[in-house]
């Protein structure tokens, strides 16, 4: 695998927005250089699910990051959903790899379509074109036929799709916990080294 340094992330408006937060968090503590996208259902979602206001323009956004995350100076930064100028927005400077995390299933649907009516879509055609890491999080259930055919089309593009399913094998004692287990599953599929949960067969074995 290509050596990742930077990677996009995009918050979208399905639930899960821990989980696009808590790989922000990681991401930086790894020394990736992380470039943000969220949409206006994201600011909806973390308002409903962690009681955060996020800041509506991106550079309050960034700034609420940078403070939250400790990011180094030029490690993070924050596009708005029309900025067309932005490096994601073109295959002469994508990144590395793209998490959209939480995914909505309407995103999804876009990106299976090749749609770019916004930088989010348009960075993830990007990743599919330069033929570049694409992690799509869909959080959705039951999954319709169009569901699971959109993500069937992805996935035959070499896209990863995975479902934010914490396991329970590790006996998670907190949500944190559980929301841990699915970030230590992006970050497997960066290749970025962390200590979010033991790995299978260090401390436990099958059947205990």
């Amino acid at each position: 695998m290509t050596k990742i340094d930077t990677v996009t992330v995009a918050l979208t408006g399905a639930s899960g927005l821990p989980y696009g937060l808590r790989l922000i968090e990681c991401l930086l503590r790894a020394g990736k250089r992380v470039w943000v996208m969220y949409s206006q259902a994201a600011q909806v979602v973390a308002k409903q699910e962690m009681n955060l206001t996020l800041p509506s323009r991106p550079e309050g956004f960034q700034q609420w990051l940078q403070e939250r995350y400790q990011a180094a100076d030029g490690q993070l930064a924050v596009f708005g959903r029309e900025a067309w100028f932005a490096p994601p927005a073109s295959g002469s400077n994508p990144a590395d790899a793209m998490v959209i995390c939480p995914c909505s299933m309407g995103t999804l649907a876009a990106v299976a379509h090749g749609m770019s009516d916004n930088l989010i879509e348009r960075a993830a055609d990007v990743m599919l074109k330069e033929q570049r890491k694409l992690v799509l999080v869909p959080r959705e259930a039951p999954l319709s036929v169009i569901h699971l055919e959109n993500m069937l089309k992805l996935a035959r593009l070499g896209v990863c799709i995975l479902p934010p399913s914490p396991g329970f094998y590790t006996h998670p004692q907190t949500i944190d916990d559980m929301v841990d287990f699915v970030v230590a599953r992006i970050l497997d599929q960066l290749a970025v080294p962390h200590q979010l949960l033991p790995r299978w067969g260090e401390s436990h074995h099958a059947g205990e």
